[in-house]
């Protein structure tokens, strides 16, 4: 996949007292990006359920480059940015965009986890569909 990109809706409660977007907000924008990503892609929370796995993020990290106000038009991307060959650890990068003007990005760092054994895991097949179909950033790299 090339490009997955979608335009994002902001709220009134998103705003702080100086009319910007509240930084916690960013994140919600993020993991709410991510689940579009994978249930479009086959890995529907559903999916994680009846195979007994889920994501776990290890670090998330939000840089603030633009301001954005209230009835901006936004649309966040989404790209892997590194992931191990087994699929088990990965990085994800979101961009918020303003047109054509970076306004933050948004990197998480996760992995799997075997949700009765609660012990990190290699994913099953369909984890690996969705991210193979998972636009790679420029600077794709896989990790050892």
């Amino acid at each position: 996949m090339k490009e997955y990109s979608r335009p994002i809706s902001l709220r009134w409660s998103d705003m702080d007292p100086n009319f910007h977007v509240r930084h916690s907000v960013y994140y919600d924008l993020g993991a709410q990006h991510r689940t579009q990503y994978l249930i479009e892609n086959g890995l529907s929370p559903m999916v994680m359920v009846k195979n007994n796995f889920g994501p776990i993020l290890f670090r998330e990290e939000a840089v603030f480059r633009k301001e954005i106000h209230f009835g901006d038009q936004l649309t966040m991307n989404i790209a892997i940015v590194s992931m191990r060959k087994d699929y088990s650890r990965w990085t994800i990068r979101h961009q918020i965009m303003k047109g054509d003007v970076l306004c933050a990005e948004i990197t998480v760092d996760g992995a799997w986890i075997d949700t009765i054994k609660r012990k990190l895991t290699v994913p099953p097949e369909v984890a690996h569909v969705a991210f193979d179909n998972m636009p790679k950033s420029e600077d794709f790299t896989w990790q050892n």
